[in-house]
């Protein structure tokens, strides 16, 4: 059924490659048996997370580390994730628009879409757009996430490495201390280090990375960047090529290249037992046990327990 669209995808046709990402990222009919078919080519391809707070310059470094793997020859996909409305439930998709230097370069394919609604910083099909692009030969993939700081822990279920942006003055030094940046991050990139306090930020980051890291972890690397100026970016390309080759030697590339897989396992699991679940007379149950809030009478552990009686 598939095999036209397939055989588009492994010969990095873009045409073929959006309309498998359509149909995977709505679930339409036919997306389960296509990604059963690409399995066994979406494994090469080195994935890598790009996040942190809004206004980092998070897509300014994405556009150019694009540039940095062109001018190595290789080949790059792109998944932006941008926020959706609370109110209209659309996105902007603003990073199809900043990157439109590539749209005619078949090395790169950059596909735009929308969060909606879900936490830590990814969309919920983002991965096996990932598993489509890879499928299609790119060396590298890139995902970019929302940017909404310290919730952005679905990047490290999704990347093999990630990258964390960070900027001085805004009170990142605190940010830092904090449960999430700090375990999410590979490389730290402070970028626009033109302004004050990127040396101290820099520093400061370094020593704590130092101190907290363990034997089982290749120690984080932190990098400066001027963005708007190109400078620093050589230094990040080669930083990460080689965390990359640590990490592959280490063992710890093919450890979290498992535990993707393990969780993506899980998400499927839970996916498909709670669409079997919830049954039209269980939603109905709910609804008519709440229809006013003065009259709930039982807690919602009990009901919940009721309902997975049934």
């Amino acid at each position: 059924m598939h095999q036209a669209l397939i055989h588009g995808i492994l010969n990095n046709d873009h045409g073929s490659i959006s309309k498998a990402l359509t149909l995977v990222e709505n679930n339409l009919p036919g997306q389960s048996s296509l990604l059963k078919e690409l399995q066994k080519y979406s494994n090469q391809s080195l994935r890598i997370g790009v996040t942190g707070p809004p206004g980092a310059g998070k897509s300014t470094l994405t556009d150019l580390l694009i540039e940095m793997f062109l001018k190595n020859q290789k080949t790059v996909g792109v998944i932006a994730v941008d926020p959706t409305s609370p109110f209209t439930g659309g996105a902007f998709l603003g990073d199809r628009v900043r990157m439109n230097n590539y749209a005619w370069d078949n090395s790169v394919f950059i596909r735009s879409m929308s969060s909606n609604g879900d936490l830590g910083g990814l969309a919920k099909r983002s991965q096996e757009l990932g598993d489509v692009l890879s499928a299609s030969g790119k060396d590298y993939i890139i995902y970019e996430t929302v940017g909404v700081g310290q919730s952005e822990h679905d990047i490290i279920r999704a990347a093999d490495l990630c990258l964390v942006v960070l900027v001085p003055e805004s009170g990142d030094e605190i940010q830092m201390m904090k449960a999430g940046l700090i375990e999410i991050g590979d490389i730290f990139v402070i970028n626009k280090s033109d302004r004050s306090g990127a040396n101290r930020l820099s520093t400061a980051l370094r020593n704590l990375l130092h101190f907290t890291s363990s034997k089982e972890r290749v120690e984080p690397s932190v990098v400066n960047t001027i963005g708007s100026e190109k400078k620093g970016l050589q230094e990040l390309h080669n930083c990460l090529i080689k965390y990359a080759k640590k990490l592959k030697k280490s063992g710890e590339l093919d450890k979290r290249r498992k535990g993707r897989y393990k969780e993506r396992v899980l998400a499927h699991v839970r996916e498909k037992l709670e669409k079997k679940f919830w049954t039209e007379e269980k939603k109905m149950l709910l609804e008519n046990s709440a229809l006013k809030i003065d009259g709930i009478s039982k807690a919602p552990h009990v009901m919940a327990d009721d309902l997975l009686s049934q």
